[in-house]
């Protein structure tokens, strides 16, 4: 942006805050969760929900937990309010679950609203009309503060007087001053002392006075100063619960909703994955994510994420992003060599740690891993993929992982460095079956130039723990067969090389394991060669038969050094 066009921009002015508390508090316990996915979420649909989608998630939204589900706003279509009535008429929402409906400051919207509510056992009604001065100025035709807070004061009038008109129905009230991020906050503050006049709240009743970031205009710590200062100056504190509803136009909702329960804040409005108007609302799942890898608990469920995130794309039609805090397809995932190294370190740790412990007594210690992908229903499979960028320790882990190779730790260096070469060449990702393919190709059962037909072994006589092995190889695809002493299988098949004059390395590791991928019919053995000019190399063997492995595994080896 040229600096001519900057001109017409301006700070936003700070609060008077010069003794502010919220930067020395910690969130220890987690607020009063509401979802307004059915309401603030779903009018931002470009195709809105239908009944059955919004009952859908509604069924899920009450699974995961919320106890206060906004639903709509009934007095401004048919489809609203119907819906809300489907939810009353067919019994669909369970004791315990508060609905919320909004509603702006406007009697035949009111009227409308508790016609809705009416049967709910237990419901929210949320008032709102806009108080900033750009508000004042542009929608309401310079209105005056006067205007502002008397429309405030005859809405909650009428909503006071409707409520014995639902006897059968608890209702709780809210209000927001809607704009209240860019309202002035003295008069943000006369306007709900107003409504707190002709509501009357008591600690055991408590009013809501929702403070909405209806537009992120500034930082999370300015927000957080405007929540402070408003906890701190409003009358009758133990008789209001302050609640939050952040929108996300600077990309930071998310903190300051954090800061803002730092500064006092009791209660949070927000959607699953940040969905709602513009950039957005308050994504609740991160933040009650973030509160869980404190070990704060939360009263969500997000154990089974994978399956909310696809009844909430089926359901809106919108897409959870590839980066999407812990929802998103590649958070869980590194590509970089050094961290794949330190995922598998950090995981491979914890296995060791929880063996024969209580897994809760040990504390999650993972790099680069916030929370245990596990327990929001995500698989540790996903966590490591493979690109140019990958390292030994990301291939290890997905062989191991995916088809139960456990390979020797210098061996890593070696099959890393072959698979993220091709994986260069490709241009692209590796798939786990890829890296399997190549690890065949370039180090399992290798059978050229030299290939193990079939193999007898013999007790020696009278040499105690000396086998003779016979081998019929084919090299460069002649046949021939080969034969050797030894004290095992591959040290007799060294000795048959030696014997045919192919014998030019030594032999300097062997490890062999059962493949842990849920067959035990399968052994895999590594052997380890150094040549005579100094090359190390690795070569695997896969078989039913772990001596045939074995075999394979030293016939790979050698073939790799030719």
């Amino acid at each position: 942006m040229n600096k001519q066009k900057i001109r017409k921009y301006q700070p936003f002015p700070e609060v008077g805050l010069a003794d502010r508390q919220w930067p020395d508090r910690t969130i220890t316990a987690a607020p009063v969760w509401c979802s307004v996915d059915l309401r603030d979420g779903n009018q931002s649909l470009p195709v809105p929900m239908s009944v059955e989608e919004k009952l859908e998630m509604f069924e899920l939204l009450v699974e995961v937990g919320f106890t206060q589900i906004e639903v709509g706003f009934p007095s401004a279509s048919e489809t609203e309010f119907n819906f809300l009535r489907r939810l009353v008429d067919d019994g669909l929402i369970p004791d315990g679950v508060k609905v919320q409906v909004l509603v702006q400051a406007r009697e035949h919207l009111i009227r409308r609203t508790f016609e809705a509510i009416d049967g709910v056992k237990n419901t929210i009604v949320h008032m709102y009309n806009s108080t900033s001065p750009l508000q004042r100025r542009v929608t309401f035709g310079d209105a005056s503060r006067q205007d502002i807070r008397q429309m405030a004061v005859d809405g909650a009038t009428m909503v006071r007087e409707l409520i014995p008109s639902v006897p059968g129905t608890d209702v709780d009230l809210e209000y927001s001053p809607e704009s209240f991020s860019d309202t002035e906050l003295d008069f943000a503050l006369e306007v709900c002392e107003a409504v707190m006049e002709v509501w009357r709240p008591t600690p055991d009743k408590p009013v809501i006075l929702n403070l909405p970031a209806t537009v992120e205009w500034t930082t999370p710590n300015v927000h957080a100063d405007q929540i402070e200062w408003f906890c701190r100056n409003v009358k009758e504190r133990e008789c209001v619960q302050v609640s939050l509803h952040t929108h996300n136009d600077r990309g930071t909702g998310i903190a300051a909703t954090e800061l803002g329960l730092l500064a006092g804040a009791d209660r949070v409005e927000g959607t699953l994955f940040g969905n709602g108007e513009r950039t957005g609302n308050l994504d609740i799942v991160v933040a009650a994510l973030n509160m869980n890898s404190h070990g704060i608990e939360t009263g969500l469920d997000f154990t089974d994420l994978p399956r909310i995130r696809e009844v909430y794309e089926r359901t809106t039609r919108m897409e959870v992003p590839d980066r999407q805090p812990y929802a998103g397809e590649l958070v869980f995932t590194a590509f970089s060599g050094s961290h794949q190294d330190a995922i598998k370190k950090g995981l491979d740790r914890r296995h060791s740690d929880v063996a024969g412990a209580k897994e809760e007594s040990i504390k999650w210690g993972v790099p680069y891993l916030t929370i245990d992908p596990e327990d929001i229903g995500r698989s540790y499979e996903a966590i490591i993929r493979i690109n140019s960028q990958s390292g030994k320790g990301g291939v290890a882990y997905i062989l191991d992982r995916e088809y139960g190779f456990d390979l020797p730790k210098t061996m890593h260096p070696q099959v890393g460095k072959q698979v993220y070469d091709l994986a260069d060449e490709l241009g692209r990702e590796l798939n786990p079956a890829e890296v399997k393919d190549a690890f065949f190709q370039y180090f399992a059962n290798v059978v050229k130039p030299l290939q193990v037909i079939s193999y007898e072994l013999e007790q020696e006589t009278g040499q105690r723990g000396t086998v003779r092995c016979c081998a019929e190889v084919l090299l460069e695809e002649e046949r021939r067969v080969i034969a050797g002493l030894g004290n095992g299988p591959i040290n007799a098949l060294v000795h048959a090389l030696e014997e045919d004059g192919k014998k030019d390395f030594v032999l300097t590791d062997y490890r062999s394991h059962s493949l842990r991928d849920g067959s035990s019919s399968d052994a895999a053995a590594y052997v380890q060669l150094k040549h005579d000019d100094g090359r190390l190399v690795w070569g695997a063997g896969i078989d039913p038969s772990i001596e045939m492995a074995g075999l394979q595994a030293l016939v790979s080896a050698w073939n790799l050094l030719r």
